[in-house]
């Protein structure tokens, strides 16, 4: 009969008390919490975008994106050089001209706003932290497109090339680390690097905007930069519909030279991001735009949800889904509530 012997041990052939598993055992403290976690963030995988607007006298609000600002070029630099000190990755750096034409032209002019600032930042920061540029011409054309247009109002994808080469050759001869060709225009990464490589700037590195979605979210990033676009972008940003079209980028851009590919928007898209994770042997970015950056600030604002949680929350899941670097207009603060926290 089952039971115990004299000494109180368990005789061969009686039940076994089957243990309740427990998972929470490894919830219970703060500290255990830290030791199993599966995924960090950390402020050396930040990447702080940055307006820099030619002819401002004080940094100008921008209303769709409480805390975010148009900069002077002497705020910028106090701006990139607090990212530093808080050990941020990088900063992307976007230009606001005060005047535009058809084709771009300040893109292109050593003189311009954005590469003058480039210069700027680099002088203040050196190699404490990337400098990156973003390589478009939709904040520099008077219709607002990512490129120059036919007579008929098409974007040009092989005359843009040219002026996406010229524009490369100028934030490198600014001083830039890494370029971040934007414009979703087929063969933007070859010529690019090509052009870097012929006129001695190999190691100016290559962030390809490689999965760029025509996205409903960009709509405070327009106010951002003054955009002056009628209609819309979708003959050459990819179609929210299509995933596999996403990786495909991805890999004709690595095969093309990028250094880095991105993932653009980042939430409404995870599931690509983890796509291109898994497809490409170079890190892999994602960039937290505006729309998700402004639906979270006014949520906050009502007092809807807890800021910041909700920000380190979304952050820690674009690097669950497999992001090494991640863009995002909270770079600042998540490093400062990493560092505090």
């Amino acid at each position: 009969m089952a039971g115990e012997d004299a000494a109180g041990r368990r005789r061969a052939g009686d039940p076994v008390a089957v243990p309740v598993v427990r998972p929470r055992r490894l919830r219970r403290t703060p500290g255990l919490r830290r030791m199993v976690a599966e995924t960090s963030l950390t402020p050396g995988q930040l990447v702080l975008p940055m307006f820099v607007r030619e002819g401002l006298d004080e940094p100008r609000p921008i209303a769709s994106m409480p805390g975010v600002v148009q900069h002077t070029r002497d705020s910028l630099v106090k701006a990139v050089e607090e990212a530093a000190e808080l050990g941020l990755g990088g900063v992307m750096l976007f230009g606001v001209p005060a005047t535009r034409d058809e084709r771009g032209s300040g893109a292109v002019d050593p003189g311009g706003i954005l590469n003058v600032a480039i210069t700027d930042v680099v002088a203040a920061v050196g190699d404490a932290l990337t400098v990156m540029s973003d390589l478009c011409l939709d904040e520099f054309t008077s219709h607002g497109h990512c490129g120059v247009l036919t007579p008929d109002g098409r974007v040009d994808n092989d005359e843009t090339l040219k002026l996406y080469a010229d524009m490369a050759l100028a934030q490198a001869d600014a001083g830039v680390d890494m370029v971040g060709p934007s414009g979703m225009m087929d063969g933007q990464v070859g010529v690019v690097r090509a052009a870097l490589d012929a006129a001695g700037h190999a190691e100016v590195g290559v962030l390809a905007y490689s999965a760029k979605y025509a996205s409903a979210f960009y709509g405070p990033f327009r106010e951002a930069v003054d955009s002056c676009l009628e209609g819309d972008r979708r003959t050459y940003q990819q179609d929210p519909a299509n995933a596999v079209e996403g990786v495909r980028e991805a890999l004709l851009d690595v095969a093309e030279g990028a250094d880095i590919v991105m993932v653009k928007p980042a939430l409404a898209y995870l599931d690509v991001l983890r796509r291109v994770r898994d497809a490409v042997d170079v890190p892999v970015a994602a960039y937290n735009i505006s729309g998700e950056y402004a639906m979270v600030e006014a949520a906050a604002e009502r007092g809807w949800i807890d800021r910041e949680a909700a920000i380190l929350e979304t952050l820690l899941s674009i690097r669950r889904a497999g992001a090494d670097v991640i863009l995002t207009y909270w770079a600042a603060e998540a490093a400062r509530l990493l560092r505090d926290g």
